[in-house]
């Protein structure tokens, strides 16, 4: 009769010895014999009816040893479902040159597993009482102003005057090499570059102010470039390497091709139906309200990224969990479907051993604390995402909505996503409340200038 035995060989790492007599596999494989035997295709005989010393001797040695194998992960699989030690991946197979099949032979085999156990923790940094801060990032009259210039600029038109006026006008340039008169040798390469009168080198952009479309510069970089300003010039506007000396002492034509001015969108009821469409916004107050409301919600998933981050790295660094380490570089190793070198896992075990670590608090806490998420949530959510990206306010603007939940329904990539966001997202809720986390105001500018919300490894 077959038995499992047990001893540690490591930290949190085990040996289990499936050990088996004959009795534990000769039946089952006597069985399959004749299973084979009534299945297989042999010249000159009908199926079903070749001999069975041929059918031993064609494929007898093959089936026994599938037998001896399957019994042994049968009575590993039973120990297992009967003790439910609390076990990480599967067991790993320690390889073994004692073992000796021979159908002719039946002896007892001894298969050896290794296991890797799951430790018992306490998640200690929950008991870090107001030692983490949530931010309310302040939205400014300031950032109101930058954000309805960027969008009046953005749905803006370009238009094309003969001269320079504004720092902001766009230089449309095409650049050759040339010799010191301005003259082009044929089949030499052009580069087009458009950017800002403000973001050209200083000196060559002082020239360009006084030229009017179509007219000429000839020019070598390092004349018109401070060293600061060389290597970005070189490389945008020429496509030379920074460090290319010989090119940055050449000449070079500019031929300025056209002037870009951008002239933003007039703030008026039209603008504002484009831009918020669905909102009934009709006066320009009522624009940098809503302009307002969507900085805010901005400025409320950036301060709830940052604390979510922060939870999460103090709770994975800071909770003391002892892991079986040799077993899981070992399961790294071996237990996908190619091996991995001893580099390539101990490359990739610091990041491995890190969602691992978050893997094993995320689970307890949730349990523990009974946190759910229902079906009906999840649908709920993306349907709430799709009418904020279409500015629907109800489904009645929607006649094609319960069609395209139909859709989503069957999209589980899409409903395992959100079910996982919004279980965290409540998780997190809660150790806010557990760990007192503070709540503090603070300016865009002040909240920019914090230290990442993140540990390091010592």
């Amino acid at each position: 009769m077959a038995t499992v035995t047990r001893e540690p060989i490591g930290n949190l790492h085990d040996k289990l010895v499936v050990k088996l007599t004959k009795e534990d596999y000769l039946s089952s494989f006597e069985t399959a014999l004749k299973q084979y035997g009534k299945n297989a295709n042999v010249p000159g005989f009908r199926k079903g009816n070749v001999p069975s010393g041929m059918i031993k001797k064609m494929y007898g040695q093959s089936v026994f040893v599938d037998e001896v194998l399957r019994s042994a992960n049968r009575e590993l699989e039973n120990y297992l479902k009967e003790n439910k030690p609390e076990i990480f991946a599967q067991p790993l197979a320690i390889e073994s040159n004692d073992l000796k099949f021979d159908m002719n032979n039946p002896a007892e085999f001894d298969f050896a597993f290794e296991i890797g156990l799951k430790p018992d923790f306490e998640v200690t940094p929950l008991n870090k009482k107001g030692a983490i801060t949530r931010y309310k990032i302040a939205v400014s009259d300031k950032l109101v102003n930058d954000e309805v210039e960027n969008i009046s600029r953005r749905a803006g038109k370009v238009e094309n005057p003969e001269t320079f006026e504004k720092d902001t006008d766009i230089v449309y340039a095409s650049y050759e090499a040339c010799d010191a008169e301005g003259n082009v040798a044929e089949g030499t390469a052009k580069t087009e570059d458009v950017v800002t009168i403000d973001q050209m080198p200083k000196t060559l952009g002082e020239q360009l102010r006084a030229k009017k479309a179509g007219e000429t510069i000839v020019f070598k970089p390092v004349e018109v470039c401070t060293e600061e300003e060389l290597a970005d010039f070189m490389k945008s506007a020429l496509r030379k390497d920074a460090a290319d000396t010989e090119a940055a002492n050449c000449y070079y034509l500019l031929t300025l091709t056209k002037i870009g001015r951008l002239i933003p969108r007039e703030l008026n009821a039209d603008f504002f139906a484009e831009a918020f469409p669905n909102a009934d916004v009709t006066d320009e107050a009522a624009f940098r309200e809503r302009v307002k409301q969507e900085l805010e919600k901005e400025t409320e998933r950036i301060a709830k990224e940052r604390i979510q981050n922060e939870l999460f790295e103090t709770l994975v660094h800071e909770t003391p969990i002892e892991l079986p380490v040799t077993f899981l570089k070992a399961w790294m190793k071996k237990g996908g479907e190619q091996v991995k070198s001893d580099e390539e896992v101990e490359k990739e075990f610091p990041s491995f051993d890190h969602q691992l670590r978050w893997t094993l608090i995320s689970d307890k806490l949730v349990r523990e604390n009974e946190i759910q998420v229902s079906y009906d949530e999840v649908m709920e959510d993306i349907k709430a995402k799709v009418m904020a990206y279409f500015g629907l306010q109800s489904a009645d603007d929607a006649p094609w909505m319960d069609s395209y939940m139909e859709k989503m329904a069957k999209e589980e990539k899409t409903i395992d996503e959100t079910y996982r966001r919004l279980l965290f997202d409540k998780l997190f809720d809660k150790l806010e409340n557990v760990m007192e986390v503070k709540k503090e105001e603070i300016s865009e500018e002040e909240f920019s200038k914090l230290a990442p919300a993140h540990h390091h490894h010592h």
